[in-house]
């Protein structure tokens, strides 16, 4: 892996969610090789603890750890980010990476979409109960692994989407909360600097085809028509994956770039509803109505 205009990231917390397999763990795996204390956010603790042993065997870092999250559960999301921060001073990168698809409607714990509830939801609110910490522990980073499936979002934020009523589509429902990831990013980015907040940047990121058991990066070949043989061939492993998620975490070349959008280590244009402020702060305010209406609290952001 590369390691030319890295940030040092000795001594730094990196938060990752959904690291136990696939580009969390390829991502884990190299920033425990840059010194930092890594902590491994996943929903299954026997995945967890062999990936950590992995990560710690290969990465010749004891500094690997591990928090129990479901994010499709915002009572689970609560209770891990209160463990994070009794646990940890600092955080100087948060990486909101775990993502998921189902080919049949599911309801997370509070009756949510699953995959709205996991991708979006589950994210929103892990980011909102940590940012003070994040915000303190400046220059810091927050990183959300987005895709190139969100310019296939063809549906509108409404209740509909998030309580499943009407037609199922899950390639629909993946590319809406890949559009969340990326709207999330540019309405944090306002907030932070309608705040005067400078050294916190915030980027989103396609990692590309990633050949894993999740299943060409949320079942692409359902959005853009094309057959997975077809595709097959241009599938790229879950190192290669994680390329820009480390080079959007440890990289000087991005130190204080923020609201970006990247591919390949480079910044790529998003669609143009991604690009619309509008939609952004609607999906805000619907993210923080539904967290509320839920009986949780959120920090005031």
């Amino acid at each position: 892996m590369e390691t030319q205009n890295q940030l040092l990231l000795e001594g730094k917390t990196v938060v990752i969610s959904g690291a136990n397999a696939g580009i969390g763990k390829e991502t884990a795996r190299e920033i425990a090789k840059m010194g930092a204390t890594v902590v491994l956010a996943c929903r299954n603790l026997d995945k967890a603890n062999k990936a950590a042993q992995d990560i710690k065997d290969s990465a010749g870092s004891i500094k690997v750890k591990i928090v129990q999250i479901d994010l499709s559960d915002l009572a689970s999301v609560k209770k891990a980010s209160q463990e994070i921060l009794e646990k940890y001073p600092l955080i100087e990168v948060l990486i909101n990476n775990a993502g998921g698809i189902w080919s049949t409607f599911q309801k997370s714990a509070q009756g949510f979409e699953l995959t709205f509830a996991v991708n979006h939801l589950g994210p929103f609110y892990l980011t909102n109960l940590l940012i003070d910490r994040v915000i303190s522990s400046g220059p810091a980073r927050i990183i959300n692994v987005s895709s190139i499936a969100h310019r296939g979002a063809r549906k509108n934020w409404s209740l509909n989407l998030v309580d499943g009523s009407g037609r199922f589509s899950s390639s629909q429902a993946y590319a809406m909360s890949k559009l969340a990831n990326i709207h999330f990013t540019r309405a944090l980015v306002k907030r932070l600097s309608s705040k005067n907040i400078t050294d916190i940047t915030v980027n989103s990121l396609h990692p590309g085809p990633v050949r894993s058991g999740f299943g060409m990066d949320g079942d692409l070949k359902g959005l853009i028509g094309i057959g997975n043989k077809l595709i097959r061939p241009f599938e790229i492993s879950a190192a290669a994956g994680a390329r820009t998620s480390i080079y959007l975490a440890s990289s000087d070349e991005v130190e204080g770039k923020t609201g970006g959008y990247y591919a390949h280590k480079k910044l790529s244009p998003v669609s143009s509803r991604a690009s619309n402020e509008t939609e952004s702060e609607k999906l805000w305010k619907l993210s923080e109505d539904l967290i509320r209406e839920s009986g949780f609290e959120l920090n005031e952001f």
